[in-house]
C-alpha cells in the first residue's frame, strides 16, 4: 500500500530533476557562516525548543497560511528557541525555499531545512540558502543514500538530522554516526503518533556524544518532561507553536517543562 512518504519522495524526484536543470549553486553565494546546532546543545544547559515554521501538513491540511516565515521565526528566537525549523516542501507542506532565506536573514539562531532530501543537489541548495543543518530521513533512503548524503552535507560543515521511527531505523543510521538523532513520534504510514517511540529507543542513543532530539506531538509541558526524562536534549515543535495564540509563552512552558525534571 502506498504511504504518504511514497508519494512525497515520488515528487521530489521530479523536484530534483528540475533543480538539475535549473539550479546552480555558483548563482548563490551563502553570505552567513554555518552555525552548529550540537555545539550549541552541548554549551547550553536545559531543553532546546526546535521551533519549526510550517504551513500546512498532509495530515493536518491548513495550519496557519497567515503567518510570515520572519516575523514568526524573531518571536521564536526572542521567546529563546534553540533552533528554527523550516519545511520547504511546496506540494504537500506549502513551503518554500524563500521561506527559509526569509528566516535565515531574520535570526542568528541555527537553522533546519526541513525537507525530504533524497540528492546532493538539495543540500548544496540548502547550503545556498543559509541552513546550517539538514534532515535525513531513513524511512526514505537506502544505506548508500544515507551515507552518502550524510557524508556530502557533513563535508559542507552542515549538521546533520537523521530521523528514525522505528528500532530497525535507528540500528541502521547508528552505522554513520550521527550527531543528530531525530525519533519521530509519528509513525509515517498511519500518521498515529505516541511519544512512547521516543522512550522505546532512547536506551540506545549515547547521550554523551549525540544529541537526541523528539520529533511530533510535544504539545505540552508534561509531554516535554516525558521525553526529557527518556533522554532528550531537543524537542521539535511545529503545529503546535503555528496554531498557538502565544507562541512566545508555550516556548518559555516547554522549556521550563524539563526543567522540572533534573538529569
Amino acid at each position: 500500500m502506498e504511504t504518504i512518504l511514497d508519494r512525497i519522495i515520488e515528487e521530489k524526484k521530479k523536484e530534483v530533476v528540475f533543480l538539475k536543470e535549473h539550479f546552480s549553486i555558483e548563482e548563490i553565494q551563502r553570505k552567513q557562516p554555518v552555525r552548529s546546532f550540537y555545539d550549541r546543545c552541548q554549551t547550553e544547559g536545559g531543553m532546546q525548543v526546535i521551533a519549526e515554521f510550517k504551513r500546512s501538513s498532509p495530515s493536518k491540511g491548513e495550519i496557519n497560511t497567515a503567518l510570515q516565515p520572519d516575523k514568526q521565526a524573531k518571536v521564536y528566537e526572542q521567546a529563546g528557541a534553540g533552533m528554527i525549523s523550516v519545511l520547504t516542501d511546496q506540494p504537500f507542506f506549502g513551503g518554500t525555499i524563500a521561506d527559509l532565506e526569509a528566516v535565515r536573514e531574520a535570526v542568528d539562531l541555527p537553522v533546519l531545512n526541513k525537507d525530504f532530501v533524497i540528492d546532493r543537489i538539495q543540500i548544496d541548495r540548502a547550503y545556498a540558502y543559509g541552513a546550517d543543518v539538514i534532515l535525513l530521513i531513513a524511512a526514505a533512503l537506502s544505506d548508500s543514500q544515507l551515507n552518502d548524503l550524510y557524508t556530502y552535507a557533513r563535508s559542507k560543515e552542515l549538521d546533520v538530522l537523521v530521523e528514525v521511527h522505528n528500532q530497525a531505523e535507528l540500528k541502521r543510521v547508528q552505522q554513520v554516526g550521527p550527531r543528530l538523532i531525530g525519533i519521530n513520534n509519528r509513525n509515517l504510514k498511519t500518521f498515529e503518533v505516541d511519544l512512547a517511540t521516543t522512550e522505546a529507543l532512547a536506551d540506545q542513543i549515547d547521550t554523551s556524544k549525540q544529541v537526541l532530539i523528539s520529533e511530533s506531538g510535544i504539545v505540552s509541558a508534561a509531554d516535554v518532561k516525558q521525553v526529557s526524562k527518556a533522554g532528550a536534549k531537543a524537542v521539535l515543535v511545529g503545529e503546535t507553536l503555528m496554531r498557538a495564540e502565544d507562541p512566545a509563552g508555550l516556548i518559555q512552558t516547554f522549556k521550563e517543562g524539563a526543567t522540572q525534571h533534573a538529569h
